[in-house]
Parts: C-alpha cells; structure tokens; sequence
C-alpha cells in the first residue's frame, strides 16, 4: 500500500517541476532551471506482463541544455531489488524517449538515503557495463530552514524541507517557519502544500504540531487536514456518548429486568407459600382430628402429647399419627412408631 509520505516525496516535484534545479544545488550539482515542464506517464510497462512504475516522471527543457527526463522516486526503506528496478527505468527511458535521464530519489532517514546513492552496477567488477547512481536528497542534504522569510522565498522547498526531516529533531522548527511563511501566501499556493506537509509526516509526532499550527496561523485554511481533525474529535464524541447512553440504557434496562424478575419471583413465591399455606392448612386439619379421636374415645391426653400433635407440620407423620389415634390404649403410644 502506498502510503501518504511516499506520495508526498514524489508528488510535490509534479505541482513544482522547477524544484529540482533549486533542490540540486544541495545535491552538489548545477541543473539549470527549466523553462517548461511536462508531465509523463509513469507505466513503463512492455509487452511483457511485469508492470514497471515510477513514481513521478516529467520532462524539463532548459533554456541552454535542452530537454531531459527527470524520474523522482520515493524511497521509505532498503530494499534490494531497487537499484535493478532503477536501472530498467532510466534505460528504457533513455530508449523510449532519447534523451538523458535523471534519477531523483527522496529519503527521510539517513540510513535509507546512503544505502539509495551508492553506486550499484549490474556487471563484474571488472565490467561495470551499467552503474546506477541516483541522486538522493534527504535528511543528510536538505536545508534546514527554520527562517520564516527563508521560507517564504521558497515555499515548496520548505515543504520538501519538513517532509524529508521528518523524524529529525528540527522539523519542529522547519514547521514553524514554513506556518509562518504561508500565513501571508494566497489560498491556492498554500492549501497544496500544506496537504504535502501533513502527508509527508504522516503519523509521526509533528504531525500534531503541523496540525495544530495550521489551525491557528491558517484558521482560513479547510482541507482534509481539517476533515482528519473533524473525524477524530467526532470519534472521541462518539465514544463518550456512547458511554453516556450505554450507562443510561444500562441503567433503564436493570430496571425494566428488575422489575421482570421481580414479577417472576413473586408468582413463584406466591405459589410456594401457596404451598406451604396448604401443608400449614392440612396439617393443623390433621392435627385437630388426632386431638379429636383421642378425645372422642375418652383418652387422657397430656399437655405434651397435645403440644407435639398440634406442632407437627409434616403431613405423612401426622396421617400416621391419625391411624394409630384410632387404636391405641393410651395418648402417648400414638408416637411410637415415629
């Protein structure tokens, strides 16, 4: 996946092509400013079907030179296969188009740019045939420009200042010149370079502060820059009221569910004491008729024996007692056989 400050390294030479002749000076080559511009496609893909792109690829006339081909590549990482895939491009663009061909790549980390500029050839060591040796600006070369009216002699250079010091400690600076320097620039100069700068830092620290610093020394400014900051903060509200509303619906549906248990446990209870109230009612029944038959067939009965008939509760010894109160000689023999 591309990602925004590889297209930020590359793109910005296509909305300023003259760029180049005033990034080379750093680059300890004299390219003469271009007089015209054109943009190329960047397929160069054959017949075969392995697609080949470059990043960006203009076509710059000069006034005292002619014309060349200027192919900008944005480099994150080491990798490889690079230097092969750099030396397909400026030979089939040397082929294509007969007409030299400059090789730009664009770092933001040293450890990327000195492994991009050494020179890689593709024969023996004692026949190099093809050597590829790009020119690569990056942390290592570019300026550092932290003069708020050295960024406004150049705003672009600026912006390629801040995205290629990304990670650098002085970015902050660059940020701040480059805020304060586009304060004064028209609308349209300043909106695409403030969307390479925020692309180019992409999610590093100082992209805040490039946030932040547009927000208050651009407050005219609207891009998708506000629209990142509009998300996020929508994001965060919609954490909170979801937690709001959570807690109240929460809140709402205990007391729809403790009310449905309530009404659930109270006609469970109800048939439990039901229940109970039935045994309570047989067994007091049961009790008095005992008491009755014992009475009836002239049976002394002690106050004991009437207190244990009268506070038994369980039925199926209490019907035992009932059958033996029919026969037994004496009140106490009724229990026992309990």
């Amino acid at each position: 996946m591309v990602s925004p400050p590889h297209e930020a390294m590359h793109r910005i030479f296509q909305h300023d092509p003259g760029l180049f002749s005033r990034v080379s000076r750093f680059l300890g080559v004299d390219i003469p400013a271009p007089v015209k511009a054109t943009a190329l496609p960047t397929d160069l893909t054959e017949a075969n079907p392995v697609e080949r792109r470059v990043d960006t690829l203009l076509r710059l006339e000069t006034a005292g030179q002619g014309p060349y081909l200027l192919a900008v590549e944005a480099q994150g990482k080491k990798h490889p296969d690079k230097p092969a895939s750099w030396a397909y491009y400026t030979a089939y663009l040397w082929t294509k188009y007969r007409l030299p061909t400059a090789l730009l790549v664009v770092c933001q980390d040293h450890a990327t740019a000195k492994w991009a500029q050494q020179p890689v050839s593709c024969g023996p060591p004692q026949l190099p045939t093809l050597t590829v040796q790009p020119l690569v600006a990056g942390p290592h070369n570019m300026p550092v420009i932290t003069d708020p009216e050295e960024a406004r002699a150049d705003l672009v250079l600026a912006s390629l200042a801040a995205i290629t010091h990304a990670a650098e400690p002085g970015v902050d600076a660059i940020l701040k010149a480059l805020s304060t320097a586009l304060r004064d620039a028209p609308e349209d100069i300043a909106k695409p370079l403030v969307e390479f700068t925020a692309q180019g830092l992409a999610k590093r620290p100082a992209k805040n502060l490039w946030r932040n610093l547009v927000a208050v020394d651009l407050s005219f400014y609207k891009s998708y820059l506000a629209e990142e900051v509009r998300a996020e903060v929508r994001s965060e509200v919609q954490a909170e009221v979801r937690a709001e509303v959570r807690a109240e619906v929460r809140s709402e549906v205990q007391a729809e569910v403790r009310a449905e248990v309530r009404a659930e446990v109270r006609s469970e209870v109800q048939a439990e004491v039901r229940a109970e109230v039935r045994n309570e009612a047989s067994a007091e029944s049961r009790a008095e008729d005992i008491l009755l038959i014992l009475e009836q067939r002239g049976l002394d009965i002690p106050e004991d024996v009437r207190s244990r008939v009268t506070h038994c509760t369980d039925p199926e010894l209490l019907r035992r007692w009932l059958a033996r109160a029919v026969t037994v000689p004496k009140a106490e023999e009724v229990f026992e056989d309990a």
